[in-house]
Formats: C-alpha cells, sequence, structure tokens
C-alpha cells in the first residue's frame, strides 16, 4: 500500500486540529485595542500550539515522503499519533482558561510527550517496514533530536506541579529547537 491515503487523511486530521483550535480564538468584547492585551494569554498558547502541530505536520510530510509503502502496523502508529495531537485543542484550552496553573499544564506536557512518544512509534515502525538499508533509514539517523525532546518533556513534567511557567518555558525550547530545520530527510531525499 502506498503512503498517498495515509498522506491525505492525516493532513485533514491535522487541517481539524488547527480549525478547532482557532475557533477557540474570540475576539474582545469591545472595539478598545487595549482589549487585545487581555488575549495575551490565549494567544500564546494558541501560537505555541500552532506551531507544534505545524511541526508534527511538517516531519510527518517529510517521513512519508522517505518511506515507499505502508501496512496496517503503520496504520495503527499513524492513528496512535494523531490521537494524541486531537489532544492538543483540549490541552491547550485549559491550560490557558486555568491561567497555566500546575495540573494544566503538567496535562499539556504529558500530551506532547505522548505525541512525541507517538510520532517516534510511527518512526520505528516505518523503518522496520523499510529495513536499515533503506531511503527512509539514511534519512532519519539516529534520531537525536527525537530523543532529546523526549527527555526535555519528562524532566518538563514533575517541574509542572512546582513551577509550571518553567515547563512551559521547555516546551517553548522545544519547539524552537524544531523549527530550525531539518537537513537529514530533505538531503536524503534529494540524493536517492
Amino acid at each position: 500500500m502506498t503512503t498517498s491515503r495515509l498522506e491525505a487523511f492525516s493532513d485533514g486530521v491535522f487541517a481539524i486540529i488547527i480549525t478547532i483550535m482557532v475557533l477557540e480564538l474570540h475576539a474582545p468584547t469591545t472595539g478598545n485595542l487595549d482589549a487585545l492585551l487581555d488575549l495575551w494569554a490565549p494567544f500564546a498558547s494558541y501560537t505555541l500550539s500552532f506551531l507544534y502541530v505545524g511541526i508534527y505536520w511538517s516531519n510527518h510530510h517529510h517521513l512519508l515522503q522517505a518511506s515507499q509503502r505502508v501496512n496496517g502496523a503503520t496504520l495503527w502508529a499513524n492513528l496512535h499519533l494523531l490521537f494524541w495531537l486531537s489532544l492538543i485543542p483540549f490541552a491547550t484550552r485549559w491550560m490557558r482558561e486555568q491561567d497555566f496553573e500546575a495540573g494544566p499544564v503538567l496535562l499539556y506536557g504529558i500530551v506532547l510527550w505522548m505525541c512525541s512518544t507517538g510520532f517516534y512509534i510511527l518512526d520505528r515502525t516505518l523503518l522496520r517496514l523499510h529495513g536499515g538499508e533503506s531511503l527512509l533509514a539514511r534519512a532519519i539517523g539516529a534520531g537525536r533530536k527525537e530523543q532529546l525532546s523526549l527527555v526535555l518533556y519528562t524532566a518538563a513534567l514533575p517541574i509542572a506541579l512546582w513551577v509550571p511557567w518553567i515547563s512551559v518555558g521547555i516546551f517553548v525550547v522545544v519547539a524552537v529547537m524544531w523549527l530550525i530545520p531539518e537537513v537529514r530527510i530533505e538531503a536524503a531525499l534529494r540524493t536517492s
């Protein structure tokens, strides 16, 4: 089975996730520009979550571009990833509505940790299918960035219980780390 249907389905889910998140942003009830300042928390949490969904969408796209085929295990691994990604709007809203308190920030971190784990499972499932000498294996490499992300998320979880803003800072650091373009997959695709 080719990757095109999996990619099309996943793109639809990514689009729905982003749509749900943007619908959670509400315009001020007055025409006063100062009212926009009251929206800093909703806008900041939306921006962070939008970045995360965009990062996953971009990396998902690259992962499937380097893949030649998928199987049943891949479909389930992809659904697992999409499940956790679909919880980002819920976790974002709760975190925002509770002013970044410990419990909501912890939940947000758990969702991010599970998204990262879900992507890792999809990544490894595709690697098993394609083999160690495949274009995909060359494109993915050692996965140090993925491993570092999981370590940072793991550190952020207990910190969220004491100083939630430090955990949010860690989530921002991981997002910025992934905004730096990943050249491994594009370089491998160019040389194939």
